[in-house]
This record gives C-alpha cells, structure tokens and sequence, in this order.
C-alpha cells in the first residue's frame, strides 16, 4: 500500500504541472474514454509521465488523466483505468483515488463496462448502480487490506449508501429529459477479477445473489473513495449479455464491448456534461 506521503508525493507532482484545483473526479470505463473530448481548456498528463502512476494496457483505456472544466466545474478525468488481471494489486488501484482526494476531488463518478446478468437487460442498456457486492473481497482482494493512515479514513469504513441516492434521483431526471429512460436501469454490480470471462455456471451463481451486470472493476476506486469520504455515482454500460445457457455458442468477447462503448459514446458524454453541471458536490 502507497503512503500518505507516497502519495502525497504524487499529488505535488500533478499539482505542478496544473493551474486548476478539481472538485469532481470522473472514472472511464472500457470504450467510455470519448468523454474527455468534452473536458473544456484540457490539461492531458499520461500516466506513463506520472511517478508510481500505476499504466492502462487493455485496449479501450487511453491512460490519460484529463484536467479542465466539464459543466461548467472543474475536473480531474481518468481516461482508462488499471486493474487486478494486469497484474496490480487492489493498492496500486487505489492510488489514483488518494491522489484525486488530495487535490480536492469531493466526487467520484465512476463508470465501467459490464456484462448483464439481468434478463430483462439488453445490449446497450445503462445501469445507474446502487450497490455492489465485493466477490473479490471474499477471497481478500481489497484496497483497504494493510496499515490503515486516519489521514485518509477510518480502519473500517461503512460500506452501506456508498452510491449516493440524490445522485441517482437526479441521473435518473437527467436521463429523463434526455428520452435515455428506454435503456435505462438501475442496479447491482458485481466485480469479478477477470481476466477470463465468466463461466455459465458462475453467471447463474450471480443471478442468485440478485446481481444485475458484473464486471472487473470499479469496486476498488469507490471502496476507497468511502474510504476517504467522496460522494460517489456509478453508470455501467451493458456491452454484453452474459451467457446463460450451457450449450449456448455464443462467446462474450472484449470486441462486442469496444464496440458497444463506441456506440453509445455521444449520448453519455452528453449525459454526464449535463450531470456534472447539475450536481451538488
């Protein structure tokens, strides 16, 4: 795990090659990178200029950290992310987070790409997540695991209400008004590891324990952002239906989610320029 002053460290870093302070801080999932050609007067740092940054190497993730304005607010964007199956631990996940929450970030906006175990959930569909459920947790994959710094929270963090309810109101209004209620829906995320996608029988486990779209990320970034006080919002967009049947001859691929993501890319820039601009952080 980074220390206060590792990551501090970091921060010093950006904050010396930034003019603006961000208050909002916006997570990109697979295929969703395109909202950062909506970042007004950007500053673009790569992570691979960044000390100890940890580096994207899935496709669909740019590895850019994008500063500017975004409704009208300051932000910080992360144009891809990093992940378990790249080899990082939940720790270095983690560290992007910690230095968005010394910058000045009060709000995390995380989106990802999911696969839907829901039934009723098509191709295309946006979930509004209002909870998850840490499967990687159970067998100890968690970016609080280790030396817990009050600087950043406490050792053990409530977890309940980490999506924020009038966050969710208000993305369900925004969506409203933007005629997205035909494929909009709300549920639960799961994180599996990955990188193997998930297995028949594993699908139908999920559906069980009332997940709606699973995926392998994001639950590091908010267990974090909880962990050091952010509001957070969470949108998964559905790139796959996840295979349910046995003898099925379909295969989930990452093609179908690249291809998904650039697909709905203009209506949620526009979704999340108007969020940003209508939220309280």
């Amino acid at each position: 795990m980074a220390s206060y002053e590792e990551v501090e460290q970091v921060t010093k870093f950006l904050q010396s090659k930034i003019k603006t302070q961000p208050i909002v801080g916006i997570v990109c999932g697979s295929g969703l990178g395109k909202l950062a050609e909506e970042v007004q007067d950007p500053t673009i740092i790569p992570y691979t200029d960044i000390p100890g940054f940890p580096v994207s190497t899935v496709p669909g993730h740019e590895g850019k950290l994008v500063f500017g304005k975004l409704g009208g607010k300051e932000v910080v964007l992360m144009q891809g992310r990093s992940h378990c199956y790249e080899g990082y631990p939940p720790q270095k996940i983690a560290l992007p987070i910690r230095c968005m929450k010394l910058l000045g970030v009060r709000t995390l906006l995380v989106t990802n790409a999911a696969g839907g175990i829901n039934r009723k959930y098509k191709v295309g569909d946006v979930m509004i997540i209002k909870d998850h459920i840490n499967l990687a947790g159970f067998a100890g994959v968690n970016p609080l695991v280790g030396p817990n710094d009050e600087r950043f929270g406490p050792r053990f963090p409530a977890m309940s209400g980490s999506y924020d309810k009038k966050y969710r109101d208000l993305a369900r209004s925004v969506a409203k008004n933007m005629n997205m209620e035909s494929y909009l829906q709300e549920g639960v995320y799961s994180m599996m590891v990955g990188p193997a996608f998930e297995t028949v029988t594993e699908c139908r486990l999920l559906e069980i324990l009332g997940v709606d779209a699973t995926g392998m990320s994001t639950v590091p970034e908010v267990l974090v952002a909880r962990h050091c006080g952010m509001k957070i919002f969470g949108m998964s967009l559905i790139t796959n239906e996840c295979i349910m049947e046995y003898d099925s001859t379909a295969f989930a691929n990452h093609e179908e989610v690249l291809q998904t993501g650039k697909q709905r890319s203009e209506d949620l820039k526009k979704f999340f320029s108007k969020f940003v601009e209508q939220i309280e952080v």
